[in-house]
């Protein structure tokens, strides 16, 4: 599904990804961690298409197909959905019609009509109940006013309705109490199918006690320098990254 190979990428001359590959399978979830400032978040970033971040080498394929030239809008109506570290407010804008807006935009990149109003409204109430979010929900503006915790919840919301091929969630464990860490994993688990694929960023292995992963990679440094499978979480949980840090170092020398 998801293919990437040699990728560098940066903001003001700033050179933050200096050669990254990894590829994502159907019904696969990889989970990325690593230390503050090793390149995570850019990394989802440039798959996503945000256009701060210039593109200095390498490829990104999305369902065999080269995503480099595409803007984030084509992107996601290709399938791609970015979960924001820190999700922005749109007050005047009720969570339903941002929901209605966001279906309805991509149905149209598709040639499809506009989903009916009755459809539209079922589908958000089975996925408020698939997340415990309560009744009242929809009519607030969007992440105004909000927690943190339903912040990330709402996110997971749009994640549910939207029903992309890719997720990527961005530190969707940050702010969370553990009983909304346990709400939100267990929408993120009852979402996966084998034809969609996700990828979590984390600095914590708590959230991959809920969210159990395919694979873990540790980026450091721009590159990811290790891979493995859940047992690396829990391997990084009790040593930290100081011993992954030293390996590398002594590779280079």
């Amino acid at each position: 599904m998801l293919k990437i190979k040699g990728l560098k990428a940066g903001v003001e001359d700033n050179n933050i990804l200096k050669g990254i590959d990894l590829q994502v399978n159907k019904g696969e979830i990889h989970a990325i961690m690593g230390p503050n400032g090793s390149g995570k978040s850019t990394l989802s970033s440039v798959i996503a298409g945000k256009e701060e971040y210039e593109v200095e080498g390498g490829s990104i394929e999305f369902d065999g197909t080269s995503i480099m030239d595409l803007s984030p809008e084509e992107r996601a109506h290709l399938g791609i959905f970015l979960s924001f570290q820190y999700p922005v407010e749109i007050p005047g804008v009720s969570v339903s019609n941002f929901i209605k807006t966001s279906i309805n935009e991509t149905r149209k990149a598709k040639g499809l009509e506009p989903m009916p109003a009755g459809e539209l409204l079922k589908l958000m109430r089975e996925k408020m109940e698939l997340l415990d979010i309560k009744k009242g929900f929809l009519s607030r503006s969007l992440n105004q006013g909000f927690s943190g915790g339903e912040k990330k919840r709402n996110e997971i919301f749009q994640l549910a309705t939207l029903a992309p091929k890719l997720a990527i969630l961005d530190e969707t464990d940050s702010g969370l109490d553990i009983d909304a860490l346990k709400i939100v994993a267990n929408g993120i688990n009852k979402l996966r199918t084998p034809e969609n694929a996700t990828i979590v960023i984390t600095h914590y292995q708590r959230l991959l006690d809920y969210i159990v992963p395919d694979f873990v990679h540790v980026l450091y440094n721009g590159r990811i320098v290790k891979s493995g499978t859940k047992e690396l979480a829990f391997e990084l949980e009790a040593k930290g990254y100081d011993w992954i840090i030293k390996e590398v170092e002594e590779q280079c020398i």
